[in-house]
């Protein structure tokens, strides 16, 4: 039986699906996931754009475009932070914010990237890849 996973926003009112997870997870440590999270880093997930879908409230969404051209998505009445969009994007994937998640998944993150610009106060000690700008493979 396949799985569909499902993750929502704090207040409830945006709600997603996912059909398909792919492998690569990483926590973000750029100045600006930290900020948008309001943690040492942020974490996201992929998935093939067929395969996610909003099952309610994407109009409840609102866009930050940020100076770099990253798009992120958040929650108007919650701020809850839902999806990054790379400046780069072809729109082929859909990056979510892992912590959204009201489904337990099996895979787990496997790198932290932009670990240059990880918060100073804060300790990376769990093995995992490590990548001082991007992920380059």
């Amino acid at each position: 039986m396949k799985t569909v996973y499902s993750g929502s926003c704090l207040c409830g009112a945006v709600t997603y699906e996912v059909d398909h997870i792919e492998p690569y997870m990483a926590h973000c440590h750029c100045s600006m996931c930290r900020k948008f999270h309001g943690a040492a880093f942020a974490t996201y997930g992929e998935a093939k754009a067929e395969d996610f879908r909003w099952t309610s409230g994407e109009n409840k969404l609102k866009s930050y475009f940020a100076p770099n051209g990253t798009t992120r998505r958040f929650c108007e009445q919650c701020g809850s932070s839902m999806t990054f969009e790379p400046a780069n994007s072809d729109h082929q994937l859909v990056e979510f914010s892992l912590g959204t998640l009201d489904t337990a998944i099996e895979q787990r993150p496997d790198a932290h990237i932009y670990t240059s610009y990880k918060a100073d106060w804060s300790s990376i000690c769990d093995g995992l890849k490590r990548y001082p700008e991007e992920r380059t493979d």
